[in-house]
């Protein structure tokens, strides 16, 4: 059987958490391949709303084994407080949540490094979410790192080893902290980790490949925060496209199945970077308001801006996506009139093909689109589609190539679409 993944074809926040958990009952497992705590993905279900950091988002439907990978990079302090919350809720974790012995610990120094970096930068700060996510995978990089299976040997040398030596690049910044505090909380982090079974994930998960089950591996952050192939230095720390799921979950390529890329309507964006479709007026604001665009982790406003195709595209040929889930078109209900980028024009020069940097001097191309002016929220069935609708799905398809097979019209589980195409 196939790995299919499902991953953000934007700046994160495209609404992968609700998508995994609605396709979950499909499969035996689902793993997470890569990022940290600084990826919240949401649900909402029976009236219930929950934020999983680093727990994949297949954990609330039963019977389903849930995989913490390799890729990923995991603070014990936060994981307690994601255990403990989804506990109280009535989920019991234990027995189908496991941890990767090769994914790497993010120490309580590393969020200080973190935060030591961003102030150094001035004006030109990346965004950071602050949570240690970028010294972890450097020391990673750099074979300076702790992994979860460390906790099993030796581990308390190579802690005090680790935390000297950043005690040591701190020394080097002007900042100030106090680690004892932070040090607490992860110690009882590392005491709840070892709760959970460690795996040698990648002999678990080809094992169940070679049972004939089916595996659903959900990415985090989206395709344009890719290290290598977003808006650089404006990215994430790890590669969040789907070659990454063969190095976060170690899985061979032939192995890879469906791929599924999740898309906003429209578009937003986190911290600081280009983004070239950016409303910076009260459209923006609107789009903003109606949708909640607010972190789900840090709480901090989205910039919100139309669709941009051009990039969107550009992520499809990355991921080799073979089928598009659309969200959130509900928020645009009651616009008179849309908008989607279909090219960039660049001194004069228009082209529809991602360029090396996007920081300046890209002006967008837009193509005007009908509003539906329809609740989509009430929306059941395709038969009930407006027809200015369809005519925005199929600009959307023809112009990506790539068939729409879902559409999220709210929140909830419910508000799922699958759409009867081929």
């Amino acid at each position: 059987m196939k790995v299919d993944v499902l991953l953000g074809l934007q700046w994160g926040d495209e609404g992968k958490g609700k998508i995994v958990d609605v396709l979950t009952p499909n499969y035996s497992a689902v793993t997470r391949f890569q990022g940290g705590p600084n990826a919240g993905h949401t649900l909402e279900f029976e009236g219930q709303k929950y934020v999983l950091r680093s727990i994949p988002s297949g954990i609330f439907q039963g019977g389903k084994v849930n995989i913490i990978g390799n890729g990923v990079v995991l603070d014990p302090a936060l994981f307690k407080v994601e255990v403990e919350q989804l506990e109280a809720s009535g989920h019991n974790l234990h027995e189908r949540l496991l941890i990767s012995r090769k994914a790497h610990l993010i120490l309580p120094t590393h969020r200080l490094l973190d935060a030591a970096y961003e102030s150094a930068k001035g004006k030109g700060k990346i965004g950071t979410t602050g949570k240690g996510i970028g010294p972890t995978y450097t020391d990673k990089i750099s074979r300076n790192g702790l992994r979860v299976g460390d906790i099993e040997i030796n581990f308390e040398e190579k802690y005090k080893a680790a935390i000297e030596r950043h005690k040591e690049i701190l020394s080097h910044y002007d900042f100030k902290y106090d680690l004892e505090p932070i040090e607490k909380e992860w110690l009882a982090g590392l005491e709840k980790l070892k709760e959970f079974r460690f795996i040698d994930s990648e002999h678990e998960i080809n094992n169940i490949l070679a049972d004939g089950k089916r595996i659903l591996a959900e990415g985090a952050q989206g395709t344009m925060l890719d290290v290598d192939f977003g808006s650089y230095p404006f990215v994430t720390s790890s590669n969040t496209i789907c070659a990454g799921a063969c190095t976060g979950l170690g899985v061979a390529p032939n192995k890879i199945g469906e791929v599924f890329g999740i898309f906003k309507a429209y578009c937003t964006r986190v911290g600081s970077g280009p983004f070239p479709t950016e409303l910076e007026n009260a459209t923006g604001e609107e789009l903003r308001k109606l949708g909640n665009e607010f972190g789900a982790v840090t709480g901090r406003p989205r910039r919100c801006g139309w669709i941009d195709l051009v990039a969107l595209r550009y992520a499809v040929m990355l991921n080799g996506v073979t089928q598009l889930i659309m969200m959130k078109s509900d928020v645009l209900d009651g616009f008179d009139t849309i908008r989607a980028c279909v090219a960039y024009n660049i001194n004069g020069r228009e082209t529809d093909e991602l360029p090396f940097d996007i920081s300046k001097d890209v002006e967008p191309v837009y193509m005007d689109f009908e509003g539906w002016k329809t609740d989509m929220s009430k929306v059941t069935s395709e038969a009930e589609f407006p027809e200015e609708y369809k005519e925005y799905i199929k600009f959307i398809e023809d112009y990506l190539g790539v068939p729409i097979k879902y559409i999220s019209v709210g929140p909830d589980r419910k508000q799922t679409i699958c759409r009867g195409i081929m």
